[in-house]
């Protein structure tokens, strides 16, 4: 089930409530056509992955909320764990905590566009 929210209230209590689990949030807009593409794709996920929480925002909707997740483009999804942004460097710290003279951090929690199969991708990568 695809949990809508609407402002940032609604946002960081969806966080809490995924706990230690994955959270997926699609940012789009009723009259973006990729955006009306993947609704059924990530409808369909929110069913296979009982185990991860999805949400959308509706940019149009709910501009402060995408404001503040620094969204530019849609369709936007962005995933969280803890109440935190999943990134590249969160996962691999401990081997490189100390690494920092050249080192880019390359974030994995959010893409934009309107591919299905890189979104499960990184679902399955992320559970």
């Amino acid at each position: 089930m695809v949990e809508i929210l609407k402002d940032m209230n609604e946002f960081k209590t969806f966080l809490q409530a995924a706990g230690h689990k994955l959270v997926v949030v699609e940012f789009s807009a009723k009259w973006c056509g990729p955006c009306q593409r993947m609704y059924p794709i990530f409808h369909a996920m929110s069913l296979q992955y009982q185990n991860v929480f999805f949400a959308n925002v509706d940019v149009d909707a709910s501009p402060d909320l995408a404001e503040s997740c620094h969204i530019r483009a849609i369709p936007t999804f962005q995933m969280f764990k803890k109440k935190e942004k999943v990134n590249l460097f969160s996962r691999i710290k401990r081997i490189i905590c100390c690494y920092r003279s050249g080192f880019v951090v390359k974030q994995i929690y959010e893409f934009c566009g309107a591919d299905g199969k890189k979104l499960e991708e990184k679902i399955k990568q992320l559970m």
